[in-house]
């Protein structure tokens, strides 16, 4: 029986077509294949904001991972999920459009499994980050070639999914960046 208070996520298959709902804990305990959005927000400079996640947070606590990043609920796109998140992790909105679509597979420290199809976003903001202290710890505008420099050296401080986008995704992140040009 599905505990219907726990936030529910949308399961899918190889192809990111919905197969069914299950709780978030269930799904990252069992490692089931589910839809998450993940958003990269930069300045006119060309920064990344990026964020330290709180150390109370149930998976991942303490380390740098990107703006936000969250799932879809059931019947929500990915883009409305990824304009909804956005302020409540972080505390502003700006406008959004796909960067890149993603899959990984990872067993994090605690023992949970992501096996996530993700849509990235990208977005571009200037003014006032007031992130949800709950959610967030801390956040720094960084330089990405100083950001995918540090990854390498210390993949250790960042979240693996993170580490993923920076990695598999570069050119993708590059070529969004000097779109802003």
């Amino acid at each position: 029986m599905t505990d219907v208070a726990e936030e529910q996520i949308i399961l899918v298959d190889a192809d990111d077509r919905p197969t069914g709902v299950a709780g978030k804990t269930e799904v990252h305990r069992r490692g089931l294949p589910h839809r998450a959005i993940s958003v990269l927000v930069r300045n006119p400079r060309g920064e990344i904001l990026i964020q330290r996640r709180n150390p109370a947070k149930y998976h991942s606590g303490g380390l740098w991972a990107n703006t936000c990043c969250s799932h879809p609920r059931p019947g929500e796109s990915t883009l409305d999920a990824a304009l909804r998140r956005l302020p409540e992790e972080m505390g502003f909105a700006c406008a959004l459009a796909p960067i890149f679509k993603t899959h990984y597979r990872a067993t994090l420290s605690n023992g949970f499994i992501e096996d996530e199809l993700v849509h990235a976003f990208g977005g571009t903001f200037d003014g006032v980050v007031a992130p949800a202290p709950d959610e967030v710890s801390e956040y720094a505008w960084v330089p990405f070639e100083t950001l995918f420099a540090d990854q390498k050296a210390h993949p250790e401080r960042y979240a693996v999914w993170f580490r993923h986008y920076l990695n598999q995704h570069r050119d993708d992140i590059a070529a969004w960046l000097a779109s802003a040009a």
